[in-house]
């Protein structure tokens, strides 16, 4: 019967001109009647504030109520990560964080995870390359509340880092490392940012296997003894609590952590050069991987909110101008997208896009063309309001989530931002003319000033790269320079 209905129901529905052998129409034929009932009004939205309290040892708590499940999620942030990692030894901070769950004192690894399976809970840590930062998280229910806090604890404060477990770990991560050289996007995000911040902190995206090979329970015990103290730190607790329950469990695990840390400093960047066209050589590869950019602002720029917006029109979405234009009318590509990055330095703006070969050229002219546009002519009324209400509409879905909120408000008291910022973010989304949107793209989309990364084979494209900059430069997958190598028997 069941079968019936659904044979039923599928002849009853109409069938897509694809289906039937026609052509599907054409993003740009699709005509707005503009007859849809839709509000013009703002929407409002209002975070939940949370309650601060900083402990006398330096370590600042935040609570953010939310009483609509019973559940509980907690974070703690070390000021201190993958930026600060030394010149010999990129990795350092994340192979501390993701050794953290690996054994403490007095619990081996796989005590650790019995404890956590037994609970349904979850404990990560990570220390991601390009932040300065070092997260610590836990969830679960919120009657687990202080069996989670003594975890998280447990795990920063006391992991031993057993060398056998490190063993294990450098062999997967140096299988993983084998792995990425052989992903065209891994090539396409490295060489896009060595071309960026050269030889800076903010170049570096991935380990090394010498950093790996160089690892030892001492180099990350230090790291954690070093950097892991209350004073460099935010512990954020949000969910069906309030501070007056939490705190109490909290001062028991951590009130007697000491140390005063030193607030994160930004990293020096070289200046924006030239553009410059960069290679990665893969023979034989039926694809191009595309990447293209230079560098956007820092968190605390007054032009975030303009960049958002404009950004959401170019190559934010399925919905924005790189993706209608080059796979939905031209069919290059799956997808193509651009975002852009904003820290205490000036993070990256990029779009980037896989095509096959043979489209790799008209690609790239498409690509330049919807730069020129994003700068040259004011976004339409539309769009533009398309832009803004997708961007604010996300925002509000985004704060159903505890884990959200939390991270939302230790963001801005990471960066230093307003105690209202959160409540002003949708308004001021929905403040943005033309004028900022255009302003905003001409500053950070900037054609004359990207570093443009094909990944692919260098005998098809770097004819055709050639036509975007001078002195075009080509890799090897391992990153070594190929045209400045003797080829001569």
């Amino acid at each position: 019967m069941t079968r019936f209905i659904a044979a039923a129901l599928a002849l009853s529905l109409p069938v897509p001109a694809a289906a039937q052998g026609q052509a599907a129409p054409s993003a740009k034929a699709v005509q707005r009647l503009n007859r849809a009932p839709v509000s013009k009004d703002v929407l409002k939205v209002k975070l939940p504030r949370p309650a601060v309290k900083t402990l006398k040892n330096g370590l600042t708590v935040m609570v953010v109520e939310q009483h609509k499940l019973p559940v509980v999620t907690i974070a703690l942030w070390v000021k201190t990560g993958a930026l600060s990692d030394p010149q010999d030894m990129p990795g350092l901070a994340k192979f501390t964080a993701e050794l953290l769950r690996e054994g403490t004192r007095s619990r081996t690894s796989q005590q650790l995870a019995n404890e956590v399976d037994e609970l349904g809970a979850s404990v990560e840590a990570s220390a991601p390359f390009g932040q300065d930062l070092t997260s610590v998280s836990a969830s679960g229910l919120v009657e687990d509340t202080e069996k989670l806090l003594e975890l998280v604890a447990d795990v920063t404060r006391n992991a031993a880092f057993p060398a056998d477990e490190l063993d294990k770990y450098k062999k997967r991560q140096l299988a993983e490392l084998e792995q990425l050289r052989a992903n065209p996007q891994f090539l396409a995000r490295e060489r896009f940012h060595a071309a960026l911040y050269k030889d800076t902190a903010p170049s570096r995206i991935a380990p090394t296997a010498a950093s790996l090979h160089a690892a030892s329970p001492d180099r990350l015990r230090a790291f954690r003894d070093k950097a892991y103290v209350p004073g460099n730190a935010i512990l954020g607790v949000a969910g069906d609590v309030s501070l007056a329950k939490v705190l109490p469990m909290i001062e028991k695990r951590f009130g007697d952590w000491s140390g005063k840390g030193t607030a994160p400093s930004a990293p020096a960047v070289p200046k924006a050069g030239p553009r410059r066209v960069l290679i990665v050589d893969r023979p034989g590869s039926v694809q191009t991987e595309i990447v293209a950019g230079n560098f956007a602002l820092t968190r605390t720029s007054p032009d975030y909110i303009p960049l958002t917006v404009a950004n959401r029109v170019l190559g934010g979405g399925p919905s924005a101008r790189l993706f209608l234009q080059l796979r939905e009318e031209k069919g290059y590509t799956y997808g193509a997208y651009s975002n852009f990055g904003a820290d205490l330095y000036p993070g990256p703006f990029s779009a980037r896009l896989a095509v096959r070969n043979e489209v790799t050229e008209p690609a790239l002219k498409d690509l330049f063309a919807e730069f020129e546009k994003i700068r040259d002519q004011p976004v339409g009324a539309d769009e533009l309001d398309d832009a803004r209400r997708a961007i604010v509409a996300n925002f509000a879905l985004s704060l159903e989530r505890p884990a959200t909120l939390l991270s939302l408000w230790m963001n801005a008291r990471y960066f230093g931002l307003s105690d209202d910022y959160w409540d002003r973010f949708a308004e001021e989304i929905a403040r943005t003319t033309p004028e900022q949107a255009q302003k905003a793209a001409r500053t950070y989309v900037d054609p004359e000033h990207m570093q443009l990364v094909l990944v692919g084979d260098a005998k098809g494209i770097r004819p055709l790269a050639e036509r975007y900059g001078p002195n075009v430069e080509v890799y090897d997958v391992d990153g070594k320079r190929k045209d400045l190598v003797d080829t001569t028997p």
